[in-house]
């Protein structure tokens, strides 16, 4: 990447602010990269519905836009109120949860928001209950109550400590009444809600080819924006978007660049691009039909998380961009195990065909993973090729990769139509209860066969019992070693975020937060 490119659009991007200093101010406008993409087709033809959608690229569309009564902040911590004044269980139970609405709240179109809209909205998003299943987040609710037009009463089914972190999340958006029916799903690109910006789609053959996000003027809540205008604007690939920075066409890049890409960047001394590296909670991980033929027993499961050597595939493929995990609940949340390694040690080819053996397998066994080729980035290939290295070179499996566009490859996935596939998670919330029971409660997200009614009844409601978080660890340690026993699904690394900056950029620290929740409001100049 040859960034002496950027050295004179980049000073000439240093002079506009002192060109324009004898006249009017000019806005601030900030153009930013990303190789996420939003497509509308039969199978999902409303991709960017609150009540829908389930994916992070899309949420991180949506929370520009939409406003939640709660959100994170920009660092670490617990939620604090956004559409809300406040919010507080009312019980020593955590089983009643209210808030009151700031004064003044008010859609894009001027329209007043009240606690009935609120109350309608995250109703309705359950009622819809997508076959995403995005709605799973707010199953804990029993009924919703309000009182006057700014208090909102929820009283649970059951206690649930985490749920002011599920009100940070899209699925919990306050949408306008106007624009989004109660019954059904709102089709296309429009976007339309209460949040810092409003929302202009720039869309092509039903895909997204940018999107300008314009600061709203009736935006009331607890973010401070500081810029006027961004435009996101999607590239192809990672190359493309390396490109459109060292030309000076955008000025920032975010998800996804590849391995080798922020290798160079990493070790280039010429500041006109800075590199940041920000905590990050994302994880990915095989997933298993359980009733496919080929996996259903779980002594084949178990050979494969017996093969798989994290530390090699980490190595060949991410370097230093990720860690091996051996558990669903990644490294630094409270309550995480090693319960993989626990069970399997270090990689032997010698347990895996004893398990094998032990089960009646006929080896070498036909295996096909599933992958998709624009969700995750471009090294995602790579990662597959060297998953099926390691299970051939075993002499145990014959297995094969087969790649497809996310359009394609998530309603197949939901559907039931792949054995075993790849997927990654960001998390909706950083909280151990997020990486847990989107896979394994019921109506989970992956649409997996597995159930196991002790973590389903049991558990995961002990977890959530526990406004101490620390105070459940010992149910989720009795989650993770149950996974690593049946193996429906296995982790297999925990990555970090980067995003690259023109050096004028400011709030480059605080854009993606460690659930992966871009921050658009953040950047400026300076």
């Amino acid at each position: 990447m040859n960034r002496k490119l950027l050295v004179l659009a980049a000073a000439v991007s240093l002079l506009s602010p002192a060109l324009s200093a004898c006249g009017k101010e000019e806005s601030v406008s900030i153009v930013v990269a990303t190789t996420d993409q939003f497509v509308a087709t039969k199978d999902a033809p409303a991709p960017l519905d609150p009540a829908y959608t389930y994916d992070t690229s899309t949420w991180n569309l949506l929370r520009q836009t939409m406003q939640t009564l709660m959100i994170q902040p920009k660092g670490q911590g617990e939620p604090v109120p956004e559409a809300a004044e406040n919010c507080l269980f009312t019980d020593k139970g955590n089983e009643r949860y209210a808030c009151t609405l700031r004064k003044g709240l008010q859609f894009s179109d001027g329209a007043p928001i009240t606690a009935t809209d609120v109350k309608s909205s995250i109703e309705r998003s359950l009622n819809i209950n997508a076959d995403t299943g995005v709605a799973a987040l707010l199953n804990t609710i029993d009924t919703i109550e309000t009182k006057g037009n700014r208090e909102v009463i929820f009283h649970l089914k059951t206690a649930d400590a985490t749920f002011p972190y599920k009100l940070t999340t899209p699925v919990a958006s306050i949408v306008n009444p106007k624009e989004y029916d109660r019954k059904n799903l709102r089709d296309g690109f429009e976007v339309d809600g209460s949040g810092p910006y409003t929302f202009k789609a720039d869309v092509r053959n039903n895909t997204i080819a940018g999107v300008t996000y314009t600061k709203n003027p009736r935006y009331r809540g607890s973010i401070k924006v500081n810029n006027d205008k961004v435009v996101l604007r999607v590239h192809k690939d990672s190359e493309a978007m390396g490109a459109a920075i060292d030309s000076g066409k955008v000025d920032v890049m975010i998800r996804t660049m590849s391995p080798s890409q922020i290798d160079a960047l990493d070790a280039d001394t010429d500041k006109n691009v800075d590199l940041v590296d920000l905590p990050g909670l994302e994880i990915r991980y095989l997933a298993f039909n359980t009733t496919a033929s080929t996996v259903k027993s779980k002594a084949v499961r178990q050979a494969v998380a017996q093969l798989i050597d994290r530390d090699k595939l980490v190595a060949n493929v991410y370097s230093v961009q990720a860690d091996s995990l051996y558990s669903l609940v990644p490294a630094f949340v409270t309550g995480h195990t090693n319960s993989f390694f626990n069970k399997y040690g270090e990689p032997s080819n010698a347990k895996a065909k004893s398990l094998l053996a032990g089960a009646g397998v006929s080896t070498p066994l036909k295996l096909t993973l599933h992958y998709t080729t624009d969700h995750y980035g471009s090294a995602t290939k790579q990662e597959f090729e060297e998953l099926r290295k390691q299970l051939n070179d075993s002499g145990l499996f014959k297995a094969t990769i087969q790649g497809h566009p996310w359009a394609t490859f998530r309603p197949a996935e939901q559907k039931g139509e792949y054995d075993v596939f790849g997927m990654g998670w960001f998390p909706d919330f950083p909280d151990a209860d997020n990486f847990v029971a989107p896979f394994l409660d019921k109506n989970n997200f992956l649409g997996l066969p597995y159930s196991n009614t002790t973590i389903q009844r049991s558990l995961i409601p002990q977890t959530r019992r526990e406004a101490d978080r620390s105070a459940a660890t010992t149910p989720l340690a009795k989650i993770q070693d149950t996974v690593a026993e049946d193996v429906p699904i296995l982790p297999l690394w925990q990555g970090k975020q980067y995003v690259a900056a023109r050096r004028d950029v400011t709030g480059i620290a605080y854009a993606i937060n460690s659930s992966s929740v871009l921050q658009l409001w953040e950047l400026g100049r300076g």
